[in-house]
């Protein structure tokens, strides 16, 4: 950065304080008016006021107990935690972020990314490929100084934990860093619908809004489609990593999807929102006769899956070929589209889920993430 930037960020520092976790004071003539209509997410609100809107972030990261608020509106003053909207620039930090900013056309907005080859989608990596969007090098540790030349209006963050210093380094230089905690959603469509929070940012709201009730309209359409089934298939998920199977708990975001597509995941009735850490006698005990197995770790095809553990070849899902996964649909750089895709998409998930599942109910329907392995 050279010295008149760095001096000119100084300067912005020693007027206003930059700290996220501050609480925003109103005067009493700006109650809230109302609040934005979010149905399935747990980890954000948008609240309307009389002279602007509040986005306030409850949930960034496994077992947050801050809040985060940030103010926006559209005639800039010097308050703490404010964004005058709608932005013009954007850095985000995960994948999952893009498939948002393509649904509300603003991808070109998007000027900088850490780790730009995990991007897939065909219309965001052209903007990669013609130097429109920086690489930003790697994710846990940003290049924070071609950062703050490129001087985004909002960083969209993704942490762990709350020991995030390239974050707090970011703010104290005046650029407000949104964490977004999409990923600790419970629901496909609680994950799916931080949509909003965009819309909202780039003045997009009512897009916003239209393009998660499409999205929502046709998850519940399928999900009602998937009732129609005379049989429920069994299923079996995941596979070992170090010789523990991890699959999907009964009540994880993972395992919502089975149970919408109508089919009889095994391991539905056990506790947690996560994943199991099984030993593989215990998965092949109950999982060796299910008829589907889906996502079966990294493993590319049978032959691949024989040859890591030839008790694989023992469960009659592999017998029959009825193994699925979507490990072989990848970007131009190798990134997994479903990674980045599916959670913007539930409803193309659970249609996959269904057409494997069910095949006659969605005779239409080409499967969009995942694909059978041979």
């Amino acid at each position: 950065m050279n010295t008149f930037k760095f001096a000119r960020t100084l300067l912005f520092i020693s007027l206003v304080s930059i700290s996220c976790k501050n609480e925003v004071k109103t005067d009493k003539s700006e109650n809230s008016t109302s609040k934005s209509f979010i149905k399935y997410a747990k980890g954000f609100e948008i609240q309307q006021f009389n002279n602007y809107k509040k986005v306030v972030v409850k949930a960034p990261y496994n077992g947050s107990k801050e809040i985060f608020e940030f103010i926006l509106t559209p005639n800039k003053t010097i308050k703490n935690n404010e964004i005058t909207i709608p932005i013009n620039s954007i850095v985000v930090t995960s994948t999952t972020h893009i498939p948002m900013l393509e649904l509300l056309n603003v991808e070109d907005k998007l000027i900088g990314y850490p780790n730009t080859d995990y991007v897939s989608s065909i219309k965001t990596r052209a903007l990669i490929n013609n130097g429109k969007i920086k690489e930003l090098g790697n994710e846990e540790s940003i290049n924070t100084e071609l950062l703050l030349d490129l001087n985004p209006d909002v960083v969209i963050g993704f942490s762990i934990n709350s020991n995030s210093k390239m974050f707090s380094t970011i703010q104290q230089f005046g650029i407000p860093v949104i964490l977004n905690g999409d990923w600790l959603e419970e629901t496909p469509l609680g994950r799916a619908e931080w949509i909003k929070l965009f819309g909202v940012l780039f003045g997009k709201e009512k897009q916003a809004d239209s393009i998660f009730n499409q999205i929502e309209k046709n998850y519940l359409e399928a999900k009602s489609i998937a009732l129609n089934a005379t049989k429920q298939p069994t299923i079996i998920s995941g596979g070992l990593f170090k010789d523990i199977w991890n699959l999907p708990a009964g009540n994880s975001f993972e395992a919502t999807f089975l149970k919408d597509a109508n089919t009889n995941y095994l391991w539905k009735n056990t506790e947690g929102k996560g994943s199991l850490s099984l030993n593989i006698e215990n998965v092949f005990e109950k999982g060796k006769d299910a008829d589907i197995w889906i996502s079966p770790s990294f493993h590319t095809s049978l032959e691949d899956l024989k040859t890591s553990n030839a008790i694989y070849s023992q469960f009659n899902a592999f017998k029959n070929k009825t193994i699925y996964s979507f490990i072989n649909k990848r970007g131009e750089k190798g990134g997994f589209i479903y990674f980045e895709l599916a959670p913007a998409r539930p409803d193309l998930v659970l249609k996959d889920i269904i057409k494997i599942a069910h095949p006659d109910l969605l005779k239409d329907y080409e499967l969009t993430f995942f694909e059978q392995l041979k």
